[in-house]
């Protein structure tokens, strides 16, 4: 059962990475402000769900050790900073997309 928890949070932590990277290569190719916002917002949302599975495979890898702990918490952190921030930066840039749309 551990395995297969394993197996499918490291095909997480790919699909994650993968989804960070197109989202990456979008925001910085695209010429308008409000889409390269979006894109940067979805990569951010996508990079904290990344930086949370890699923290949760550490712990089913990495068993009391204290700099692993410490680490695994450093990422929790992070991860859900990201992904409030990706939300946050989200919500903006869409109500400025849609008000940009009705005008």
């Amino acid at each position: 059962m551990i395995s297969v928890i394993r197996y499918c949070l490291f095909a997480l932590l790919v699909i994650t990475c993968l989804c960070s990277a197109y989202y990456s290569y979008r925001a910085r190719r695209s010429a308008d402000v409000r889409d390269r916002g979006l894109y940067g917002s979805n990569m951010n949302i996508c990079l904290g769900i990344m930086l949370i599975v890699l923290a949760l495979i550490c712990m089913f890898i990495f068993h009391g050790s204290t700099a692993a702990v410490v680490i695994e918490g450093l990422f929790l952190v992070l991860g859900a900073f990201n992904i409030f921030a990706g939300i946050r930066n989200r919500g903006h840039f869409s109500r400025m997309k849609s008000s940009d749309t009705k005008a």
